[in-house]
């Protein structure tokens, strides 16, 4: 591997960094988790309590192959309501930075964190050239998951979708969302295997905003080997309704490698992944560079 060369392509301090980051913490020789914690880690609707911040380095946004990032810091907290059952409680919290050659003067973004689809200049607005970069925090998700506190060999939960419009202007849709979102997996043998779908409706907001109708899906699948090692992937297929035809779908392919270790005392998941995405609106990015830092806190 010609380490050098590779991060002559990755345009950022940020993007090097996080690929520095996590080809130092997968190559460590710390001792590993068992493998029970690895695929609780892999389980979105675990009892396992998690903080992942996920860092999307996404590259050639746009007709001047502009450079952006997504952390996405995401808290899994489940509470145990009754004997029968629990709700597992996530929150997706964007920080977001555009290069300052990204086109157009006020970017949107959907409540996921990703480039909303409609980001084209709009009339009258600067030239590309003129634009500067920026850097804010983007709108908040919370997630809700009804599970069964005991499950079967088939893991379920449901639950609703709420949209907070608290990012910067930049970065916000201004609006209020609302809708559901449902989770199923199975975990045979060193498998984990699954799919969560979500569909998010603006109910609320500036009504000089468009209306956001967006749907979500990520089908996740993990093979877990020895010494906490495992290979995953987890691509997020998006779809913007309110989007023309050829404008709406984001379809990524790819995938990666990752381990459960322990820092001293605490768990740690670290995860690196790459997605190039083969359907995209014209502003989408051309590829993704994906390294994820999970602490997890079993009980």
């Amino acid at each position: 591997m010609y380490l050098p060369r590779i991060l002559d392509d990755v345009p950022s301090r940020a993007g090097k960094s996080a690929l520095l980051l996590a080809l130092a913490v997968l190559c460590t020789t710390a001792t590993a988790a068992d493998g029970d914690l690895a695929k609780a880690s892999q389980n979105p609707i675990s009892s396992l309590i998690s903080v992942p911040f996920e860092n999307n380095s996404n590259f050639d946004v746009g007709p001047q192959d502009s450079y952006q990032n997504v952390l996405n810091i995401k808290p899994v907290v489940p509470v145990q309501l009754t004997e029968n059952w629990s709700l597992v409680n996530r929150a997706i919290i964007p920080i977001i930075y555009l290069d300052k050659r990204f086109p157009g003067s006020s970017p949107n973004f959907n409540a996921f964190g990703n480039t909303h689809t409609r980001l084209l200049p709009a009339a009258g607005s600067r030239d590309a050239s003129e634009s500067e970069s920026q850097f804010g925090g983007g709108d908040i998700l919370y997630q809700g998951f009804l599970t069964p506190a005991k499950p079967g060999k088939l893991i379920w939960g449901i639950g609703p979708s709420i949209g907070l419009p608290t990012g910067a202007n930049e970065f916000s849709s201004n609006k209020w969302l609302v809708g559901p979102n449902a989770v199923v997996l199975a975990m045979p043998g060193h498998w984990v295997i699954g799919a969560l779908v979500s569909n998010v409706w603006s109910f609320a907001g500036d009504d000089d905003e468009p209306d956001v109708n967006e749907f979500t899906a990520q089908y996740f699948i993990n093979y877990n080997l020895e010494k906490g090692w495992y290979v995953k992937t987890t691509p997020v297929i998006t779809a913007d309704w309110k989007a023309s035809s050829s404008e709406r779908w984001t379809v990524p392919i790819g995938g990666g490698f990752g381990r459960v270790f322990k820092i001293g005392k605490q768990p740690v998941n670290m995860a690196l992944q790459g997605f190039y995405n083969v359907v995209k609106p014209r502003t989408g990015a051309d590829w993704t560079l994906q390294a994820t830092v999970t602490f997890l806190f079993p009980k």
